[in-house]
């Protein structure tokens, strides 16, 4: 009877601690609350911070379960603001905002063949 019960007191421990890791971590530093969000693998979805009056501010970047860049941009006051990037696996795009509304878009393949030269 001990036995099980051990087992089941592990078996709750480690769905506690799964859950946990999940959630996200969130840092008072002064005017702004650093946040960052996991996936269920621990690696790190989102990291940003966001302002007093919890609006997204400043600079926010997302990342793929294998902790690939996906997106990088500003925040300003809850509205995307500046110049973002997009990753892909075969391109780069820059997206210039204002006000939240898409003003410029542009594209760069990221495959290129690279010429070794030995001597």
């Amino acid at each position: 009877m001990k036995k099980y019960i051990l087992i089941g007191l592990v078996f709750i421990g480690t769905l506690a601690y799964a859950q946990n890791t999940n959630q996200p971590k969130l840092e008072a530093k002064g005017d702004v609350t650093l946040a960052t969000y996991f996936y269920e693998n621990g690696a790190i979805q989102q990291e940003g911070t966001f302002d007093k009056k919890g609006k997204l501010e400043g600079l926010w970047t997302s990342y793929d379960f294998k902790g690939n860049k996906l997106s990088q941009g500003n925040y300003s006051n809850g509205i995307k603001t500046g110049k973002w990037f997009f990753w892909t696996e075969n391109s780069l795009k820059g997206v210039d905002f204002v006000n939240s509304k898409i003003m410029n878009v542009n594209e760069w393949n990221l495959k290129s063949e690279l010429a070794v030269s030995m001597n």
